[in-house]
């Protein structure tokens, strides 16, 4: 599939978006202003970028605990998607449901899991409510999530059933602070759809033209009622797991490595090489950035919401 300028820079931006928003998430979660806690996905921008480009009006996607990646991806507003983080009422779920229990059914959003393998058994229910209409679901889960029961019940499922689901594998090397290797047996995730008869496929989870292309291919199947496909995407998460995780448990020099690979860079590359000047690219930066200034000043000065109790007791005066 060959993509212009025009839609590579596209989705540059919308990466760089979710860099800025991650990143300001992080500062302000440092400072006491989020409440609860953060799940980033700094690193990991181009697996929902990429998938998301490729999806309709009537998709639905089910997002992990590091979902505002995704839900950004999606179209969720990011000052509500802020105001939501900082638990105000002009948040996208009223400033109720913190930085893992996301929803907002008007761009798809199924919600963002904080159980893991939740989203796997989400988007397999829901492919089957849209069997026939032409419309999928999508799961993404990392690595560790192919350990857990969700993993081969769901794969069987959807298979047995043809459902019109893709399962995203957002393979980081870590389930939380554990290197993969040392809790899985096999070296090949994609096998573990395989043996299913599923359609699988490996894509680098760091170039968003590669994903776009490899998600595109594995949706026409699924649209065409094939069913499911499985999509083992390799990115590396450049944060600790959450909270003020320093990841020391990596091992030296891993992570310079993943960060010469860096996602944005590569964008940034590729458009180089599509004519786009340097000035250009800084020019995007710079108005993402202040884009995510804005929708975070503004979040800031959002109300909190009012406690349940009171609003369910006005309720019932004023019935």
């Amino acid at each position: 599939m060959k993509d212009s300028a025009d839609e590579l820079r596209r989705l540059l931006e919308r990466m760089t978006s979710i860099r800025r928003f991650e990143e300001e998430i992080q500062r302000r979660f440092l400072k006491g202003d989020i409440p609860g806690t953060t799940h980033l996905c700094i690193g990991q921008e181009a697996v929902p970028v990429g998938v998301s480009s490729t999806l309709r009006e009537g998709d639905l996607t089910a997002a992990t605990y590091r979902g505002h990646g995704a839900s950004l991806a999606l179209g969720v507003d990011e000052t509500a998607l802020a105001a939501e983080m900082m638990g105000r009422a002009t948040g996208v779920c009223g400033g109720r449901s913190g930085s893992m229990n996301v929803i907002d059914r008007g761009h798809g959003l199924l919600g963002c899991f904080g159980i893991v393998g939740g989203t796997i058994a989400a988007a397999t229910g829901a492919a089957l409510a849209l069997r026939g209409s032409g419309n999928v679901a999508v799961a993404y889960f990392g690595d560790g999530t192919t350990n857990q029961g969700y993993f081969p019940e769901c794969l069987n499922f959807a298979q047995v059933f043809k459902l019109p689901v893709l399962f995203v594998c957002e393979h980081n090397l870590y389930g939380e602070y554990t290197p993969w290797e040392d809790v899985t047996a096999g070296a090949n995730l994609r096998a573990r759809a395989e043996v299913y008869g599923i359609r699988a496929d490996t894509a680098d989870g760091n170039d968003v033209l590669a994903v776009r292309a490899a998600a595109t291919e594995a949706l026409e199947a699924v649209r065409a009622g094939q069913g499911p496909a499985f999509l083992e995407c390799h990115t590396y998460r450049q944060v600790g797991h959450s909270r003020s995780d320093p990841a020391k448990y990596r091992p030296e020099g891993e992570l310079e490595e993943w960060l010469a690979k860096d996602p944005l860079k590569k964008a940034r590359a590729a458009l180089g090489e599509l004519g786009v000047t340097e000035e250009e690219l800084d020019e995007l930066d710079a108005s993402m950035t202040e884009q995510t200034a804005r929708c975070f000043a503004a979040a800031s000065a959002a109300p909190y919401p009012e406690p349940a109790v009171l609003a369910r007791v006005e309720e019932y005066c004023n019935a």
